[in-house]
């Protein structure tokens, strides 16, 4: 089955090459070799403020956040590849046109995955800080373990993932109690005083046997995924009562309650509203959380809940993509509709989405025992989430999904939501309430979406 692996690769390659170039695409990896070059210089000024242990953990927990976010594809790999790429055909949807079974496909689309995703982020990265690494007298031996254990990180989030993805498919309710079960596990586990993440472990003390168990964490759930894949499904009829009309009337405060009720519709019945929140909002958010709180010796009081809320912010920015991974505008052409009316009809459906995050924001503060700042962190929260949409938009359009991958783009979104982050950050560490004054990023935001409302319905949008 070798080449069926060789033409998925090739395919991945096509696709992203397509979109961006193959010059520019092939710039990706450079461009984070290039940032872990230059961000392992500040090394020696971290280990001051951040013990190099914790900032190793801060690091592999990043890679598990990766390849969770890469590998939550089954919850809504249906609905983008057939509504948005509806004209293509993919080999992962070939089990009816080629002697092979979906599991089969399924199994070389997990190889492919994992082998795509580690050479386009985890070598570059591991690259750069091996460049940089003789510089700053860290020992050789450094970053070849590095590459060890990152990508052990970053492989069990995928195959978590993938896990938790099929579950997801086969039965919801199987799902929420295998969820709830291993939550619970995780839990006493941390009581007792004992890790489930095992590459950290491991790259503060390297040990056989833990190398050994952090395989299986890997191995095991992505075997699990595979035999879990449904074998030869048929596609199924759904039917729905309408949900357009009783929604666009609860929505006719928009400018565009038919097409905001839509955008909520899709989210509903795709499952991506439950997967969504759970993959890329409330898991992401609870690891993160969770090593924040090891830095509470490094930070002032309340600074975790407001470096926190700030995350929370980038994180909640995000669900602009929600929005618009189902479709192009080309979908729209025959109506009387301009990009301006899509893109104005997407930003109130993000607005209504902002709810998540407040209620989010507001659940940790109470607690974490920190209400007394609740206003301060759900301001700077909802106040980078505004912002960093107004930079999305202006940047990608209607296609923050696809374009976010272009090297030159990416950069761009950094420099752009970065750099207010930093100062905002800053001011909320020297006093929490100065985080209040983060009320210039909405205005900011709105006048960059202005700008690109502009810039993208003044261009023939092709879509991807």
């Amino acid at each position: 089955m070798l080449e069926l692996f060789v033409a998925m690769m090739k395919e991945e390659w096509r696709v992203h090459s397509t979109i961006f170039g193959s010059l520019s695409f092939a710039l990706y990896p450079v461009l984070i070799c290039a940032t872990a070059f230059m961000g392992s210089f500040l090394l020696p000024l971290i280990r001051p403020l951040l013990p190099f242990g914790d900032l190793a953990l801060i690091t592999h927990a990043l890679f598990l956040l990766l390849g969770l976010m890469i590998g939550a594809f089954g919850l809504l790999m249906n609905e983008v590849m057939e509504r948005r790429f509806g004209e293509a055909s993919s080999l992962a949807y070939s089990a009816r046109a080629l002697p092979l079974s979906e599991r089969c496909i399924f199994a070389h689309f997990v190889a492919k995955d994992t082998l795509y995703y580690f050479v386009l982020w985890v070598l570059p990265f591991v690259m750069g800080f091996a460049l940089a690494a003789p510089f700053v007298g860290i020992p050789p031996a450094v970053p070849a373990l590095l590459l060890l254990t990152l990508s052990l990180s970053f492989l069990t989030g995928l195959a978590a993932a993938f896990f938790l993805s099929m579950v997801y498919t086969r039965s919801k309710r199987v799902f929420a109690a295998v969820f709830i079960l291993l939550a619970v596990a995780a839990y006493a586990a941390h009581l007792a005083g004992l890790t489930l993440f095992l590459p950290p472990a491991l790259f503060r003390s390297f040990s056989w046997m833990t190398l050994l168990a952090a395989c299986t964490l890997v191995v095991v759930p992505t075997v699990l995924a595979v035999l879990l894949t449904r074998p030869e499904s048929a596609a199924r009829v759904k039917h729905y009562t309408d949900l357009l009309t009783p929604i666009a009337q609860r929505l006719s405060v928009f400018p565009y309650p038919v097409l905001a009720a839509k955008d909520c519709i899709d989210l509903l019945r795709s499952g991506s509203a439950v997967g969504q929140t759970l993959f890329s909002f409330l898991l992401p958010l609870g690891v993160i959380w969770f090593f924040l709180s090891l830095l509470g010796p490094f930070l002032p009081a309340s600074g975790i809940l407001l470096l926190f809320a700030a995350l929370t912010g980038v994180i909640a920015s995000t669900m602009y993509v929600w929005l618009t991974m189902f479709e192009t505008f080309g979908q729209y052409a025959c109506l009387p509709l301009a990009v301006a009316d899509v893109l104005k009809s997407k930003i109130c459906g993000f607005a209504l989405l902002q709810v998540v995050p407040a209620v989010f924001i507001a659940a940790v503060a109470v607690l974490a025992g920190e209400a007394a700042y609740l206003l301060p962190a759900l301001t700077l929260c909802l106040a980078v989430s505004f912002y960093g949409l107004g930079v999305t938009v202006h940047l990608t359009g209607l296609s923050p999904s696809v374009l976010l991958y272009d090297p030159r783009v990416l950069v761009l979104y950094l420099l752009a939501v970065g750099v207010p982050l930093v100062v905002f950050i800053t001011l909320s560490f020297i006093n929490p309430w100065y985080a209040m004054a983060s009320l210039v990023l909405p205005a900011a935001g709105w006048g960059i979406v202005q700008r690109g409302i502009v810039k993208w319905n003044g261009r023939e949008v092709t879509g991807f």
